[in-house]
């Protein structure tokens, strides 16, 4: 039995981005030989009950609505039983004594478990309970350009003692840097990368609802109705049906993560500003396009310029004006060289941090 690893990570089994990375850590260290759980961490269950029960009271006011709802759940809790969780959570900060003895090692996983303007963040994300020996980050996010003035010193203190820190963004080395003074800190890929196009298709599965076969998906977390006009118009050009899903009002908002994995690997054309529509995109060799984020006061840009950039993919950026057909015409094949680099950078600092 190889040793024993404790994930720390977001739980939001609402999100597509956050369910598939938290399976790519397990997947991963799994087949590298380790024995992985999923720690669930609940940072206050008073105000998770509350905020559940508006949300329920909401969707009893139109049944429609609360049957998307109920059928989307049902569906990612259907993928969940793809991730190997712990006996024992984390709740309200809350330990057991043994806890730390449980785990040889543990991760921060890679989701924003950094972004310092989540309020559900705190020290349990930084590993604060365990031995400095066990503390690794596995491409934790940060997904800001800066650490506000009132989290530095927090920060710092929560940082220093990890044993081996690898973040996701460029942005988020440096910050890292700055804080510590450290110079050990190592950009890798979103474990998503990790794993093959052929991996991610054993959990893929399609959707049980009707759609034509050329199709443009679209993901657009910022709202934009600007964006959705113009996939509107390219979809009536090359006569596309539009899968959205993230409408709420839209049957495909049902859709959990495998089903997710399936409309990306079919999509005609994928048109988004969500950074895990172009990961899967790029893993499925498919053709997308990448629009700015509207619609939030913090500029949460970073990972994708990270990944953009080491790909070299910013060709894929909307330019207004330009040609449909340019994107249409792609070709990923230096960009699975790199990938090829990347994951192999990725195995060496887990080889490295776990021994």
């Amino acid at each position: 039995m190889g040793k024993k690893i404790g994930v720390i990570t977001i739980n939001d089994f609402n999100n597509y981005g956050n369910r598939l990375q938290c399976y790519a850590v397990q997947y991963y260290l799994e087949n590298m030989g380790y024995n992985v759980e999923n720690v669930y961490n609940e940072y206050n269950s008073n105000s998770f009950i509350v905020n559940k029960a508006k949300i329920l009271i909401r969707s009893l006011k139109d049944f429609n609505n609360r049957k998307t709802i109920a059928v989307r759940k049902q569906n990612f809790l259907e993928f969940n039983k793809y991730i190997k969780f712990s006996e024992k959570s984390i709740i309200n900060g809350k330990l057991n004594e043994d806890f730390n003895k449980k785990y040889d090692f543990f991760i921060t996983g890679s989701d924003q478990v950094w972004n310092p303007y989540d309020k559900g963040r705190s020290g349990i994300d930084f590993l604060s309970f365990a031995n400095d020996e066990k503390k690794i980050s596995f491409s934790a996010s940060l997904g800001v350009e800066k650490v506000p003035d009132y989290k530095v010193e927090e920060y710092k203190q929560y940082l220093k003692n990890y044993k081996s820190i690898s973040v996701r963004e460029e942005t988020a080395k440096k910050i890292v840097e700055d804080l510590t003074n450290r110079e050990d800190i190592e950009v890798l890929v979103d474990p998503t990368m990790l794993l093959t196009a052929d991996d991610w298709e054993t959990v893929s599965q399609k959707p049980n609802i009707f759609y034509h076969s050329k199709y443009i998906l679209t993901y657009f977390l910022g709202g934009s109705s600007k964006w959705e006009n113009i996939t509107k118009s390219i979809a009536d050009k090359y006569s596309c049906e539009i899968v959205d899903i993230y409408d709420k009002n839209s049957i495909f908002y049902t859709c959990g993560p495998q089903h997710f994995l399936n409309l990306v690997k079919d999509a005609f054309l994928i048109c988004t500003d969500s950074f895990h529509s172009v990961v899967f995109s790029f893993l499925f060799n498919k053709p997308f396009i990448v629009f700015d984020r509207e619609n939030t006061k913090i500029n949460m840009n970073s990972r994708m310029e990270t990944f953009l950039e080491k790909f070299g993919l910013q060709q894929n950026r909307y330019v207004a004006n330009q040609d449909i057909e340019e994107y249409l015409n792609w070709d990923y094949s230096e960009g699975y060289i790199i990938l090829e680099q990347e994951r192999e950078k990725a195995r060496q600092f887990i080889i490295r941090a776990l021994s």
